[in-house]
């Protein structure tokens, strides 16, 4: 079928509503704007689905999310009466059409005789993970585009442990909705109709308050925040996301008293219109924030991105300015706080363990290692690192105290599978009042942490490639590199090179070559002469390659050279 043959389907389809039809009438004109949005379906993928919202094949509208149910659902009916009965849970966020997606998840699943739970307004992401846990259900479906502009939203999907689906599972998905008629395959029952049948579920303050108990036992030192309470200031946004209540909630139950929130960014608001992009890792966006810090005396800025599960701060340097601190330098922040905090309490395992992506900074190697904790990699993306962790656990070989990526994502506690803004920032607002309490900003602390395990630095670039044509550039960028192995990248040699999609490791000099434990992603890693790695991968939700460059050095000024110099190199990847 070609895309012009599947954009005449959808035009005479009776089951797109007339104002999808004129929708799809007004493009009749332009191939490619109807190519861009028919030319093939989104691809599922371990991370679900993500796309910009409009009528069409290649994008996330109510037909789309009706196809990706009636696969997931077939998936959770082929694993039996047990899984079916236990249902899905279902959880959404402040965009656009974000609530009638999911209920329409709701719906497709009662048409199968599944039954879920839906939580009555938005919440945040981790809250989910807790609920699929908490009420034992077979799965999971958010509705959310995560930290992504105003025009996207998504479609992540979990399995039973509160995790997003392993790589199995999401294939199978994909499989069935190659195999299913995107209009005439969907079984639905009318939402409505399904609560009253008692197949939808409302979750509401009840499953609140359980996430909230789970997510105050990660405070350590309740204490110190109330020796600083009347003094400490802070301030919070959720970017007008799902943070907006949970987060000032858990901190005012630490005993935080002034915990300042951006008035304009409490409104909840799918169009997001107080910022450019509502990403944590957009200093830009933290513009309010800052204003109202300075008003007030605070030293302490702290951001959750609309699905509240990554967390982005801001803190005051030695010159007085607020400056953002990376997600690398934020979480070895918390490896150490967490790790000194345990220590001083008694409450560390003897076996502590903790996991990073193979992406995140070695700096956290270091500060683990240094404190008699074990630190393990796993890929990109916390479904790895759930795996992980339930594997370290039940083999006792390690209890994992702390996970983290680069990318502004945390999790500890046992009751998430995913990564958590609000015990983030709960435990980030009690390190920055355990070191307030010091004299300290948490740039200082920062500063202190460099003196005591060395200078690190890291940068990742995106190397975006847009339109039809993107993923077959991204595609030969990265075949580019396995046919024609680099020896040397800026002048300096390459000492080892790892590619993860094979899972063998070459050292250069010698051409010998070794198995890893890790494989199957593809991503290529390379160890440098100087001391730096350097990775390259493909993004698994967006048009771009990413090139990310850790480094680490005799001073923070060779670091930063060195990250200068392999920043320069990649951008003549995009040639």
């Amino acid at each position: 079928m070609t895309y012009q043959d599947t954009y005449q389907k959808w035009l005479s389809s009776p089951a797109l509503s007339e104002a999808e039809k004129s929708e799809l009438r007004a493009i009749s004109g332009d191939e490619k704007e109807i190519e861009s949005r028919f030319f093939a379906p989104l691809e599922f993928g371990t991370a679900g689905l993500r796309g910009t919202m409009c009528t069409g094949l290649h994008n996330m509208n109510i037909h789309v999310i009706r196809h990706a149910t009636q696969a997931f659902a077939e998936v959770i009916l082929a694993e039996g009466p047990e899984a079916v009965k236990n249902g899905v849970a279902v959880c959404h966020d402040c965009r656009n059409h974000s609530r009638e997606f999911a209920e329409e998840v709701c719906a497709v699943m009662a048409g199968n005789g599944i039954p879920s739970r839906i939580f009555e307004s938005l919440r945040p992401t981790p809250e989910l993970s807790f609920a699929i846990r908490a009420y034992g259900c077979t799965a999971g479906v958010n509705v959310t585009a995560s930290h992504n502009p105003k025009e996207y939203n998504g479609y992540k999907v979990y399995w039973a442990d509160g995790a997003q689906l392993p790589p199995h599972h999401a294939d199978a998905i994909a499989r069935k909705m190659g195999e299913i008629d995107i209009f005439d395959g969907i079984r639905r029952l009318d939402y409505a109709e399904a609560v009253r049948q008692g197949l939808v579920t409302l979750m509401g303050a009840e499953t609140d308050e359980r996430f909230l108990e789970q997510v105050m036992g990660q405070a350590t030192d309740k204490a110190v925040v109330a020796k600083v309470a009347d003094r400490f200031k802070m301030v919070y946004t959720p970017f007008h996301g799902t943070g907006y209540r949970l987060i000032p909630e858990a901190l005012k139950r630490l005993g935080m008293k002034h915990v300042l929130c951006v008035p304009e960014q409490m409104v909840l608001d799918g169009n997001f219109p107080t910022v450019v992009s509502p990403n944590p890792e957009n200093p830009e966006g933290f513009a309010l924030a800052v204003e109202l810090a300075r008003k007030e005396g605070a030293d302490f800025i702290l951001g959750s991105d609309p699905d509240a599960d990554r967390v982005g701060i801001m803190v005051r340097d030695s010159k007085g300015d607020y400056v953002t601190l990376s997600g690398n330098q934020t979480g070895v922040l918390l490896l150490d706080y967490v790790i000194g905090a345990k220590k001083r309490m008694g409450t560390l395992p003897a076996n502590a363990a903790a996991l990073k992506t193979i992406v995140t900074t070695e700096m956290a190697r270091k500060v683990a290692e240094v404190n008699g904790v074990q630190m393990y990699d796993t890929f990109t993306g916390f479904k790895f690192m759930a795996e992980k962790k339930n594997a370290l656990e039940a083999s006792g070989v390690g209890k994992v105290i702390f996970s983290y990526e680069e990318s502004y994502g945390y999790m500890m506690g046992d009751y998430v599978r995913d990564k958590d803004a609000v015990t983030a920032a709960l435990v980030c607002t009690e390190m920055a009042a355990w070191y307030y309490d010091r004299g300290m900003t948490l740039y200082d602390a920062l500063q202190e942490l460099y003196a005591k395990y060395g200078d690190y630095a890291e940068k990742t670039l995106n190397l975006v490639m847009p339109g039809l044509d993107g993923l077959a550039k991204m595609a030969k960028l990265m075949s580019g590199l396995r046919e024609h192995p680099l020896t040397e990248i800026a002048g300096v040699g390459v000492v080892t090179r790892k590619d993860y999609a094979s899972g063998v490791e070459e050292t250069v000099a010698t051409g010998v070559k070794a198995e890893m434990e890790l494989k199957g992603s593809n991503v290529l890693k390379y160890k440098l002469a100087d001391g730096t790695d350097l990775i390259v991968r493909p993004s698994g939700t967006e048009p771009k390659v990413k090139v990310y460059i850790l480094a680490q050095g005799e001073s923070r000024t060779v670091c930063d050279e060195k990250v200068d110099k392999y920043a320069a190199w990649a951008e003549t990847l995009k040639a």
